[in-house]
């Protein structure tokens, strides 16, 4: 494999270690040897902390979904997407592996007791677990590495892995972290942002949810047993005593940083409390429309009645809110937004309501907008740092957790009860400050689908967290949903000032065209995979095989 054979000469020989003794707030001072390394527990932690240093966290997740336009046509979503050379989506994660192998093997000799060695060890086996899981979500099948190799090593030549055997090398590292990692409540405040045994549960309950329910809809065996796995884990997360945090919009905005919000679970730490002081510059990538919501997710919201206009793919519900307010009727751009769940207040500025530099006024202006101003993870403070951003990204958190559980229990039943959408879906509504709760009769008497209600939750919670795109692949409605056109807001020519209507194309109804349905494609027998790189499957000697119809 060509990442191994790069790393290999760099990593085996030394190690870049971060120096942190009690929490990851230092920069890298030095690369030591070996022979002068993994000895303490100080340098277990620093070598651990070189895999949250590696974490993907805030960034633009360009796949050409329905729900946000990120500055134009991309790849993914117009057809043009290619077999590449080399990607990062490969390359990168099994760095990280090298990493955690690299932890694994030399942290054998450090001279500390079994329980401090085995929890760092813990940590390099969740973050091998992360890593493959994010290969599986893009590649299927891919090559299972569980060592360090040497250059000559016949496993740099390894065909791939059947995806069922990295699916379970995830569920045994998960296990083992849990069993070795500290609980939420026991870790110490100065060691903030490392992994617990609930990341380990909540991470197996993510993995287990997307293998059942994507072996359901493709019509594969084994799904019931992976929808238990991920009931059983979430359940294990919630006994650890963790909340939803009070302020739903908090959770994006430094309000929501540090232990004593539980909803955390497992968050990419940036800024002075971060390892190596990492920034990023989110807010600003909102105000230049590199993260605009689409009317498509602007539809994804009930009213406040708990009905919605439309169904989760954006076909129009057999039950329609008479709060609905239809574009075509000349609807201004905040009535649009009137009645709906309060997250949408979260989602998206209101016209006039002070946003990046001023009031926000509809238009298209800054980057390839839809005229929604993308408000959800925006921070004043953190904007007027420009590219020195630094609230932190929760990667999972407790709210995911509740939907994994609603979701696997219905996927697995095909039934879900009042009592556990109360412990579930309902408590997130009311953080949510919505009044109307989920139940059984609500849906029967309303003539909706419960399923189509549990997986519009989902997308409304998780709004622009960067779900969407995968949920669409596992539920296999990918194919349905992608190559429908995007829409923006409505133009209206008083609101919208400093807008000429013929610079925009808009459909009949007035509406903003962001991404027309003829540029925009998914083709099933191939894009439910991403591509291998080439240089992947020549440096295998072409013991790497390609995924189908990628030619």
């Amino acid at each position: 494999m060509r990442t191994y054979k790069i790393l290999i000469a760099l990593m085996l020989v030394s190690s870049l270690m971060i120096s942190s003794c009690k929490k990851l707030d230092r920069l890298p001072e030095t690369t030591l040897s070996d022979a002068n390394f993994w000895n303490t527990e100080t340098d277990l932690q620093n070598a651990a902390n070189r895999l949250y240093e590696q974490l993907v966290g805030f960034s633009i997740d360009n796949r050409g979904d329905d729900n946000v336009n990120q500055s134009g046509l991309n790849q993914v979503s117009n057809g043009n997407r290619g077999v590449p050379g080399t990607s990062d989506d490969w390359s990168n994660p099994y760095k990280n592996i090298f990493t955690a192998n690299n932890i694994l093997e030399k942290g054998v000799k450090a001279q500390v007791t079994d329980a401090v060695k085995n929890r760092y060890f813990a940590e390099a086996r969740f973050f091998r677990a992360y890593n493959y899981a994010a290969l599986v979500e893009k590649y299927g099948d891919v090559p299972l590495i569980l060592k360090t190799l040497a250059t000559d090593a016949p496993e740099l030549t390894a065909p791939r892995t059947e995806r069922a055997k990295v699916i379970q090398a995830i569920y045994d590292d998960l296990d083992y972290a849990a069993t070795w990692l500290p609980t939420r409540a026991t870790l110490p405040a100065l060691q903030y942002g490392r992994v617990t045994k609930s990341a380990a549960w909540a991470l197996k309950a993510r993995v287990a949810l997307q293998e059942g329910t994507r072996q359901k809809f493709f019509g594969e065996s084994g799904s019931a047993a992976h929808l238990q796995v991920a009931i059983d884990a979430a359940t294990l997360v919630m006994g650890q005593g963790h909340t939803l945090f009070a302020n739903y919009q908090g959770m994006f905005t430094h309000d929501g940083e540090g232990p004593t919000n539980t909803e955390n679970i497992f968050v990419k730490l940036y800024g002075n409390t971060a390892a190596l002081g990492l920034t990023h510059n989110t807010s600003r990538d909102l105000e230049n429309g590199r993260i605009a919501p689409t009317r498509n997710l602007i539809r994804m919201f009930l009213y406040r009645d708990g009905l919605p206009a439309f169904n989760t793919d954006n076909t129009p519900s057999a039950t329609k809110s008479p709060l609905f307010v239809n574009e075509k009727d000349e609807a201004s751009y905040n009535t649009i937004l009137d009645n709906r769940d309060p997250r949408i207040t979260t989602l998206v500025f209101r016209a006039g309501e002070q946003s990046y530099q001023r009031p926000w006024v509809p238009g298209t202006s800054l980057g390839s907008r839809s005229a929604y101003a993308g408000k959800k993870g925006f921070n004043a403070a953190d904007w007027t740092l420009n590219n020195g951003a630094n609230v932190h990204k929760p990667l999972i958190r407790y709210a995911e957790v509740l939907l994994i559980l609603a979701e696997a229990k219905f996927e697995l039943n095909n039934a879900i009860s009042d009592a556990d959408l109360n412990a579930t879906i309902n408590v997130i509504r009311t953080r949510a400050g919505m009044t109307v709760k989920l139940t059984n009769a609500f849906v029967t008497a309303n003539n909706l689908s419960m399923r189509e209600e549990i997986r519009r939750e989902r997308t409304v919670e998780l709004s622009l967290e960067g779900f969407r795109y995968t949920d669409l692949l596992r539920w296999k409605i990918a194919e349905t949903v992608l190559p429908k056109t995007l829409l923006g807001a409505k133009f209206n020519a008083t609101e919208w000032v400093g807008t000429n209507a013929s610079s925009l194309l808009l459909n009949s109804d007035g509406v903003l065209v962001v991404e027309d349905a003829t540029k925009r494609t998914f083709t099933a027998s191939k894009d439910y995979l991403y591509p291998v790189p080439l240089q992947e499957i020549s440096l295998s000697g072409g013991n790497v095989k390609q995924n189908p119809n990628w030619n």
